[in-house]
C-alpha cells in the first residue's frame, strides 16, 4: 500500500495518514469481519442487540426521540469500533465497549451527531419534493406507503435522490466518529480526513461495496427464496428465517468498518497489529 499526502498531526498522538488501499485490499474487508465476529459471536450479538434496544426506546421518546436517535449514531458507532479492536486482541466483549463514544471526546461526537442529524434532514427534504413527501414519512414514521405509491416513478426518484446526497455523508462519516475519539481531532477535521480519505480508496469502497452488496441483498434472497420454499409463504415463519441472518450480518458489517480503519489510518494503539489480509 502506498502512502497518501494526507496527513496532520493530532494534539496527543503520531501524525495520522490516510493510505491508499487496493481493490483487492477493499474485498477483503468483509472477510475480515467475519473473522473478528468468529472470535466472539456471542458478545457481539448482545452488543447488536442492546444497541437496538436502546435506540428503540430513545426513539420511542415523544416529540425528540427520532432526532436524539440520529444524534447518537456517531458515538454508538465507536464504541462497534471498540469491539471490533478488542475482538481483534481476543479479548472479551462487553456492553461497556459500546459506550467508548460517549466517553471518548463526548463535544466531538454531539457535533458530529447534530450535523448528522442536519444533513439527514436536508436529504428526507430533499426526497419530498421529488415524491410529495412519501419516502420521508415511511423513515420517519413507519407509515408504508401504498402500492401504487411505491411503483410510481415519483417514489423512485426520490429513493435515487436520497441515495446519491447520502453517499457523500456516508463518507463524512465512514471514519469521522472515530478519528475524533481516537485521534483527539476535532469534528470538522475529522469529516474532512474522512470523506478525503475515502475518495482516495475509491477503488477499495467499490470492491467491498460490490462484496457487500452480494452479502447484504443476494444472500437474503436465496434465504428468502428457501424459506418460501419451506414455510409456504408464511410471513411468521419467514421472519424467523431472516432474523438470525440479521444478528450475525450487522455484527460482521459493523467489524469490516474497523478493517478498513486499520488498513488506511495507521492505528495509534501501540502493539495493535493489522489484522492478516
Amino acid at each position: 500500500m502506498a502512502a497518501a499526502g494526507l496527513a496532520i498531526t493530532p494534539i496527543v498522538s503520531a501524525p495520522m495518514r490516510a493510505r491508499v488501499v487496493s481493490a483487492r485490499g477493499g474485498a477483503r474487508w468483509i472477510a475480515r469481519g467475519g473473522r473478528l465476529f468468529i472470535a466472539a459471536p456471542f458478545g457481539w450479538i448482545g452488543l447488536v442487540m442492546t444497541y437496538w434496544l436502546l435506540i428503540t426506546v430513545v426513539s420511542l421518546v415523544p416529540a425528540v426521540g427520532t432526532a436524539a436517535a440520529a444524534i447518537l449514531v456517531p458515538a454508538f458507532s465507536v464504541g462497534f469500533m471498540a469491539a471490533a479492536r478488542s475482538a481483534s486482541l481476543g479479548e472479551r466483549l462487553r456492553v461497556n465497549l459500546l459506550f467508548e463514544g460517549f466517553r471518548a471526546h463526548p463535544r466531538a461526537e454531539l457535533a458530529l451527531g447534530v450535523l448528522y442529524l442536519v444533513l439527514l434532514c436536508l436529504i428526507l427534504g430533499a426526497s419530498a419534493l421529488v415524491d410529495g413527501g412519501g419516502l420521508a414519512r415511511w423513515l420517519l414514521t413507519g407509515v408504508r406507503p401504498s402500492a401504487e405509491q411505491l411503483a410510481s416513478s415519483e417514489f423512485f426518484g426520490a429513493l435515487l435522490t436520497a441515495a446519491a446526497l447520502y453517499l457523500p455523508v456516508m463518507m463524512l462519516y465512514w471514519f469521522a466518529p472515530v478519528l475524533a475519539a481516537w485521534r483527539d481531532v476535532g469534528a470538522a477535521k475529522a469529516l474532512f480526513f474522512s470523506f478525503f480519505a475515502c475518495l482516495m480508496n475509491w477503488a477499495a469502497f467499490l470492491a467491498y461495496g460490490l462484496v457487500v452488496g452480494a452479502l447484504v441483498f443476494v444472500l437474503p434472497l436465496l434465504l428468502l427464496s428457501l424459506a418460501l420454499l419451506v414455510t409456504k409463504g408464511q410471513p411468521d415463519s419467514l421472519a424467523s428465517f431472516l432474523f438470525p441472518l440479521l444478528l450475525v450480518l450487522l455484527p460482521v458489517l459493523f467489524a469490516s468498518f474497523y478493517a478498513s480503519y486499520q488498513d488506511i489510518f495507521d492505528t495509534p494503539d501501540a502493539g495493535i497489529a493489522p489484522l492478516a489480509s
